[in-house]
């Protein structure tokens, strides 16, 4: 994995860091591999339950690295799109833990995440357009999906920022910290890997694919995914710790 990605293991959670704080941990081909690689082993690995995507050095992501994008680079990866992740995120949930700036390609990778936790200090937006581009790794298709339209307009339009505050009371983002975006992203991560492995992909799953579902199939749809649930081993598990008042011990299947 490139050195312009970082990972690490604590408790079940993969937590991968965007290594380039001397760009403000622009986006280049490199880290989008390393991002994609990232991802790859978030979902195939069973003992790793949650990830948390962050940046070094204060800072999140400020965007594409508009040197490499000068010199012809993609900061994309072939069936994953921009950083690795924006048109494929994992199976399994995936935190943004934010400081400083999420602008342009940054906000982008951020609202791939499933969750976003920001330190009160953070700045957002999508300025491309400032710059002569469009947002177009998902800015301008996925943020009216996350907060209202007019408001998603107003942004990708002007190329204006917000700040950590403006962005919780529109519901971009989860949580607000004082301190370490990072700590409150793992806090939150722990909350969710001590809840059943299985019960948490499949309920990540219905939420992002049931929006497009025509109205008289989505409980046949959601039957179909959630029904191995219910037989599982996890599930037997889990009304067993909750008899016995101890924590389940979860298998995964």
């Amino acid at each position: 994995m490139s050195e312009e990605i970082l990972t690490q293991v604590e408790d079940g959670v993969l937590i991968v860091t965007i290594n380039r704080p001397e760009a403000k941990n622009a986006m280049s081909k490199a880290a989008a591999e390393g991002i994609a690689a990232a991802m790859d082993r978030l979902d195939s690995d069973d003992d790793l339950r949650v990830g948390i995507l962050t940046g070094a050095g204060g800072s999140f992501c400020s965007g594409m690295d508009l040197k490499g994008f000068l010199r012809g680079e993609s900061p994309s990866v072939e069936g994953r799109g921009f950083g690795g992740v924006v048109q494929k995120p994992p199976e399994k949930p995936l935190i943004a833990a934010v400081e400083g700036y999420a602008l342009a390609g940054g906000l982008e990778l951020m609202i791939a995440c499933d969750l976003v936790v920001a330190n009160e200090n953070a700045k957002f937006g999508i300025p491309e357009v400032k710059r002569g581009l469009v947002a177009a790794a998902g800015g301008v298709m996925m943020l009216p999906d996350q907060i209202p339209e007019r408001i998603a307009m107003e942004l990708a339009l002007t190329g204006d920022f917000i700040d950590a505050g403006r962005a919780y009371e529109l519901g971009l983002i989860n949580r607000v910290t004082s301190g370490a975006a990072l700590d409150g992203a793992k806090e939150l991560a722990a909350t969710i890997a001590a809840n059943g492995p299985l019960a948490v992909r499949v309920s990540k799953q219905v939420l992002k694919q049931s929006r497009g579902w025509p109205m008289d199939e989505r409980y046949k749809r959601q039957t179909e995914l959630i029904a191995p649930v219910f037989v599982s081993e996890d599930a037997r598990e889990g009304a067993a710790a909750f008899a016995e008042k101890r924590a389940p011990n979860w298998k995964g299947r």
